[in-house]
């Protein structure tokens, strides 16, 4: 059997198994919550510390990996019974994979800086410094553009359809077919020292799309990577890079509109313990990432996410699943 086929049957079975175990996990959370978390420390989504900590592995295993978090913390918790989360919890989590990323990529954004500053000084603006630093500057413009579109002209847009399961299913299954396409056409001769300003405003482009529920930011930016010839493992590591601005922007507002609504009955345990959660994953995920790419295509996840897509639609259209 090729490798391919492998890697297929393979996620196709975690996948599969996924949603199987996801009715004796939604048993037993329920028994487990009752034992460990009395009713005041639940939150208005009924969270206790477990889920708490549960939903921060599922933020940090797949914010990173391109198969969207997003997507994950909607249909996981809905499948458990535990119902959405709310926007609230899951921003205020995203805080710990910001956490992360700059843990892992330090040296990167430090070296970068100190670059780009000394290259503008020299008027070298040929230097891999400073064309990496200008291509994530204004590769961040597109999200923050359409990202306040969207706040100024949808301001219930978290409530909106587009946020729905049935949504987000298309969504999963519209990016592993660009995914896959990516991987067939792509030549993968670029590496990091060629990337340069329109490489930054391509994947900009393409990282605005992640703003759709279930698109995947690393999985929409990846992808175009790939589309403009990079290496995979070139293709994440400035797909990282590139969201840094995006994440932390998202996150500071997030939280600002958090904290000045108030927590209300959030259990704060739950937030912390959700945060760290999200922040360990979310560095082992990198790491992982980092490491697969080097050597390994991107098909694992083409498969996956199409697996992911086809199973919600149709626990949606069994009855299993609530397209809400």
């Amino acid at each position: 059997m090729s490798r391919l086929h492998r890697q297929t049957f393979t996620l196709f079975g975690l996948a599969l198994t996924s949603f199987i175990l996801t009715f004796p996990l939604k048993a037993f959370s329920a028994n487990f919550s009752l034992a460990i978390a009395p009713a005041s420390t639940s939150t208005t989504s009924g969270l206790n510390w477990f889920q708490a900590a549960f939903l921060g592995l599922v933020q940090g295993l797949t914010e990173f990996v391109p198969i969207s978090s997003s997507a994950h913390l909607k249909v996981l918790p809905m499948a458990l019974g535990w119902g959405d989360p709310g926007f609230e919890f899951t921003a205020v989590i995203q805080l710990g994979s910001i956490v992360a990323v700059f843990w892992y990529f330090w040296n990167d954004l430090s070296s970068i800086t100190v670059g780009f500053t000394k290259a503008i000084a020299r008027s070298d603006y040929q230097s891999i410094d400073f064309r990496v630093g200008t291509g994530i500057l204004s590769g961040t413009i597109p999200i923050v553009f359409f990202g306040l579109l969207i706040k100024a002209f949808i301001p219930d847009f978290d409530e909106s359809p587009i946020r729905s399961t049935g949504a987000i299913a298309t969504a999963s299954i519209v990016m592993a077919l660009l995914l896959g396409f990516a991987e067939k056409i792509g030549i993968r001769k670029r590496d990091f020292n060629t990337l340069g300003i329109k490489d930054g405003i391509l994947m900009g482009l393409a990282q605005a799309m992640a703003l759709i529920p279930g698109v995947s930011r690393s999985g929409s930016t990846i992808t175009a990577g790939l589309f403009i010839g990079l290496e995979r493992a070139t293709a994440a590591r400035f797909s990282f890079l590139l969201g840094i601005p995006a994440i932390t922007l998202a996150g500071l507002i997030e939280l600002k509109d958090f904290s000045e609504a108030g927590v209300g009955d959030l259990s704060l345990s739950a937030l912390i313990i959700g945060t760290i959660s999200s922040t360990v994953f979310s560095y082992v995920s990198i790491a992982w990432l980092m490491r697969y790419l080097q050597t390994q295509d991107a098909w694992v996840f083409v498969w996956y996410r199409l697996v992911f897509g086809v199973a919600i639609l149709g626990a949606i259209l069994a009855g299993l699943l609530e397209n809400a």
